[in-house]
């Protein structure tokens, strides 16, 4: 999530010094599929060449034992380093810089440019890869971040789109809604004519006037945070990755997923800190600043808790809105524990979630590697299967029937669940009495 930024950028300034070779290992079953591999290809934009190491054959070649390593061969196809985790974009750019300027001297780096054949996304929607989606019951809209577009599209809950918020240019820019650019968007949380936007990419939290049609960065500088802090007033706090929001309040909860944290900010004075979660990766339950959290990814709230998926441990977790509280595990256990499994308790495995909203005192997950839509019972500590049959896909029809293709976010109006169906470029809709599943057809 955090190194494919800055390999785009370290590639762009290196182009002819630079090769760059991914290796995808994958830890979960479902990013074994060189199908899904490619899509995610697509969605992160990535531009050079990328093997399917479903076997982990490479990675024990090279003796990798974590998520990301990045291995540097000189121009004679040595080995001259490795460096394990992540790493700031600073470092990276000083240490290729040098190694460039080494081999340099010696005679060693051929520039005769390499060309490779980018894969091209099939896809006829006006969408590209739409992350979340925010469904309002009061005013019948429906808001669509279209995460690979760089904007965000406010449409009636029928489909007749109303307007487009953002350029379509990737760029962290304030101004009209015309003007304005956003860096592959996702959660949005809304409170009267204000929506507020997590902006992933830009590492940023944006306020989006509905009635004076103007966006407003809030909330970070636009450079990615290298390590966890303690917060500060929004303009001038480095973020990392915010992939959703929820409003309780005056208080603005982010699910910061490249910190493992929740934040919260206060739309008031507009201070942002650190809410829940130490910043180390895991699943470890607590009060509120000792837990462990490990990329959460969706957010959602009752009036009395806080529910978010928390994704690489494939888990439903719940933290207090008192903030003396504790957050718990609802189902999941731990960061290499995951599958498609209903039921109660220890029983039950999800497969990186990534979508969350609560209605009627039951959890909506968009159960994301499995490609399914589940319900979550709190009080229970239970799961089933509500939409998908586990295989991606395209396909309306009945519960038993519908496909989906890694759906990323969810929400409820007027008895019907809308959902970023993200591979499918689609925004899908379920009728929760009669559980059957069309797509929405998105009308200028």
């Amino acid at each position: 999530m955090h190194v494919f930024p800055q390999l785009r950028k370290l590639e762009r300034k290196y182009k002819d010094e630079l090769v760059v070779i991914g290796v995808h290992s994958a830890k979960f079953t479902s990013e074994k599929d060189t199908e899904g591999i490619l899509q995610a290809i697509l969605r992160y934009e990535i531009e050079h060449p990328v093997v399917n190491d479903k076997d982990f054959t490479i990675w024990n070649q090279y003796s990798v034992r974590a998520w990301p390593t990045l291995m540097f061969l000189d121009p004679q196809g040595k080995v001259v380093g490795q460096h394990a985790g992540e790493i700031s974009f600073e470092s990276f750019d000083q240490l290729i810089g040098e190694m460039v300027k080494q081999f340099d001297s010696k005679g060693l780096i051929d520039r005769t440019p390499l060309e490779f054949k980018l894969e091209q996304a099939k896809n006829e929607s006006p969408l590209s890869f739409p992350g979340k989606v925010l469904a309002d019951e009061a005013s019948e809209r429906l808001f669509i971040a279209d995460s690979n577009h760089n904007r965000i599209i406010v449409a009636s809950l029928d489909g007749s789109m109303q307007l487009v918020i953002g350029s379509g240019e990737a760029g962290l820019e304030d101004g009209t809604w015309e003007n304005a650019r956003f860096d592959h968007p996702q959660g949005m949380a809304l409170a009267d004519s204000i929506l507020y936007v997590a902006d992933t990419e830009n590492h940023a939290i944006r306020k989006v006037d509905l009635s004076q049609g103007r966006v407003e960065t809030i909330a970070g500088t636009g450079e990615q945070a290298q390590m966890f802090h303690a917060g500060e007033e929004g303009p001038s706090v480095e973020l990392s990755s915010p992939w959703d929001l929820c409003i309780y309040s005056d208080t603005l909860f982010i699910a910061m997923a490249g910190l493992h944290q929740l934040w919260a900010m206060n739309l008031n004075t507009k201070d942002i800190n650190p809410y829940a979660g130490n910043g180390r990766e895991g699943i470890r339950d607590g009060h509120l600043p000792q837990a462990w959290l490990a990329q959460p990814s969706g957010i959602t709230t009752d009036g009395e808790k806080l529910y978010f998926a928390d994704s690489e441990t494939s888990s439903i977790r719940v933290a207090d809105l008192d903030p003396n509280g504790t957050v718990s595990t609802i189902v999941g256990l731990d960061l290499f524990v995951f599958g498609d499994v209903d039921g109660t308790g220890a029983e039950v495995r999800l497969q990186h979630p990534i979508g969350i909203c609560h209605h009627d005192g039951v959890l909506f997950i968009a159960d994301t590697y499995n490609n399914k839509i589940k319900r979550v019972f709190p009080s229970l500590q239970g799961a089933e299967t509500l939409l998908g049959t586990g295989e991606p896909g395209y396909k309306d029809g009945g519960r038993k029937l519908a496909l989906f293709n890694e759906p990323g976010g969810l929400n409820i109006a007027q008895g019907k669940l809308y959902i970023a169906d993200t591979n499918n470029h689609a925004i899908r809709v379920a009728d929760l009495t009669t559980q059957e599943v069309s797509t929405l057809g998105l009308k200028e």
